[in-house]
């Protein structure tokens, strides 16, 4: 009984990835005395500091090249959709009790992580790499080629004179959270179903 009770509120847990920000990326610069930053959830992207934050990314990244940030992506449709059929899949796994199909949802919730992740970088790498050629203002590497602007995927970087952070926020934390509920389940689960 144990391990259904940890699986449904582990899935239920999910709900919060739903609705609260999943990243976070931070530009910080002279120019700029607080900073300017984005906070990414699972259905738009909206200022860290204040609402004109996105508008001065823009203004400031036009100059180099660098596309827009999109007021919507196709990912803020098809996202909510995957996340609420795991929570559904995850209650009704743990309403049936069947401990094994616990460690499956963690498995897939953690592919599907990955899969999150890797759509992250590359919207990163295209947002930083795929520049206007016609810009204002134009930054050559060493060899010559163009100096791209990706921000990390993970952890600090300076890109001429801003620093950029990028780092998970409280819905991601909550999503690793419910997951560890729902593999602990696996394991009460199993313990359980021995005793029977």
């Amino acid at each position: 009984m144990k391990g259904r009770i940890l699986m449904i509120v582990g899935s239920l847990m999910v709900i919060g990835f739903l609705y609260l920000p999943i990243w976070n990326i931070t530009l910080e610069a002279p120019q700029y005395p607080i900073p300017l930053g984005m906070d990414i959830y699972i259905t738009e992207f909206v200022g860290a500091n204040d609402e004109f934050d996105i508008k001065n990314i823009n203004l400031m990244n036009h100059y180099v090249g660098m596309q827009f940030i999109p007021e919507t992506i196709p990912e803020f449709a098809y996202f909510p959709i995957i996340i609420w059929f795991m929570i559904g899949l995850g209650v009704l796994i743990g309403i049936l009790g069947k401990y094994k199909l616990y460690l499956g949802w963690v498995v897939v919730m953690g592919i599907l992580g990955l899969l999150g992740m890797y759509d992250f970088y590359m919207w990163e790498y295209d947002y930083g790499h795929n520049l206007n050629p016609h810009a204002i203002m134009q930054f050559k590497n060493p060899d010559g080629s163009p100096m791209g602007f990706q921000p990390p995927l993970l952890g600090t970087k300076q890109i001429l004179n801003f620093t950029a952070h990028s780092y998970p926020r409280i819905a991601t934390f909550i999503l690793l959270g419910g997951m560890g509920l729902n593999f602990l389940a696996f394991f009460v689960g199993k313990s359980e179903a021995k005793k029977n």
